[in-house]
């Protein structure tokens, strides 16, 4: 029997998919707030303009970048591999695009009234952009092979708080209790670059991982066998050279 903390109902708020896709929730509402609070206020003076400004550069070009950042390193990098999703990703990374320019322009805009329009502009494009996030990416993940959404949603939070991620040359799963193997290679399979690989260490020959492979991403990664058993197998997974990240 799986331990008591393993335990939960699938779709409800013991579910930890769900519990992630509340926390996630949560950090899209206050990045939204936060950037809708700055740009309510209406300048009078110059200095007060200069100090609008400021505090909507600083807050775009730091908290709003770092979050486009993580969500693409993370949520983004999972579910850019699978073709159910690859075009959704597409879409998701030309707006996180066209948001990081309107950053740039807001850096430089001539005085507050330019950038507080110039931010409310954002604040749209961010807010469609984090709606599809939240109503179609993150059920898509729920259901695609390999993502762990608790994991992912983990990582990106890892990031926004200023840590790394670990990019290890090899995963051994051997010691990881096997409902959780496959998400962490997918997970770190996802982070891989085009060309790029890393060796999985496995107690048995992989063939329902691979299966998996060819679902998710086919034509996509490369299998090869470095080690066959008995008792250890060593696989080198890469990314095609061709492949979208």
């Amino acid at each position: 029997m799986a331990p008591s903390s393993e335990i939960y109902i699938e779709s409800t708020d013991t579910d930890p998919a769900v519990r992630a896709q509340s926390a996630l929730h949560h950090t899209q509402q206050r990045l939204q707030g936060r950037l809708a609070t700055l740009t309510e206020v209406e300048p009078e003076a110059a200095e007060a303009g200069e100090s609008v400004r400021a505090a909507l550069t600083d807050f775009c070009a730091g908290e709003l970048r770092r979050y486009l950042s993580a969500a693409d390193r993370t949520l983004y990098a999972t579910a850019s591999g699978a073709a159910e999703t690859r075009l959704l990703v597409r879409g998701l990374r030309t707006t996180g695009g066209m948001l990081d320019r309107d950053v740039d322009r807001l850096s430089t805009a001539g005085d507050a009234a330019s950038a507080t329009t110039l931010a409310r502009a954002i604040e749209a494009v961010l807010r469609a952009h984090l709606a599809v996030e939240r109503n179609v990416l993150l059920p898509a993940l729920v259901g695609l092979p390999g993502a762990d959404l608790p994991a992912l949603v983990g990582d990106l939070d890892t990031l926004l708080a200023g840590g790394t991620l670990e990019d290890p040359a090899v995963v051994d799963v051997r010691e990881i209790p096997h409902g959780r193997r496959h998400p962490r290679i997918f997970a770190r399979f996802a982070r891989l670059a085009p060309g790029e690989s890393f060796t999985l260490v496995n107690n048995h020959d992989p063939k329902p991982l691979r299966r998996e492979f060819q679902t998710a991403h086919p034509d996509a990664f490369t299998w090869e066998y470095v080690e066959s058993g008995p008792e250890r197998w060593q696989i080198r997974i890469g990314r095609e050279a061709g492949a979208d990240a």
